[in-house]
């Protein structure tokens, strides 16, 4: 029993470790915070305009094409550095598989772009 303790130690210690600084981290941001918003810190930031009271009102089309390209460009950077990293590996189905999501990612950019969305104002 005692060497499995002494094997679970660490682990306990870092925890204690973690724990305690996330406690100080949270108490000096309590302590040290100042608290004078002004009208720019308490305005609407995630998208761009103030709050409505009703959830029905419709939504500029940019807002979903933008969206859109944005998980385009994300998905590709997050498939596409693995499989370049392993091209060597993945033989002539995963070359194939790869040409097909690009094509598909290819057809939303085109799309994308002939909805306007690469046209900022």
């Amino acid at each position: 029993m005692e060497d499995l303790l002494r094997e679970y130690l660490p682990i306990l210690v870092f925890l204690g470790i973690a724990a305690g600084l996330g406690l100080v981290l949270i108490l000096a941001a309590f302590i040290i915070a100042i608290r004078n918003p002004d009208a720019e810190k308490t305005s609407a930031y995630e998208c761009g305009f103030n709050a409505f009271d009703d959830a029905r009102m419709k939504f500029d089309i940019r807002f979903y094409l933008v969206s859109i390209l944005f998980i385009i460009f994300d998905l590709e950077v997050a498939f596409l550095f693995p499989w370049a990293a392993s091209f060597k590996d993945v033989g002539v189905l995963g070359f194939w598989s790869m040409m097909v999501f690009l094509g598909v990612l290819t057809i939303g950019f085109a799309y994308e772009w002939k909805k306007g969305a690469l046209e900022w104002e």
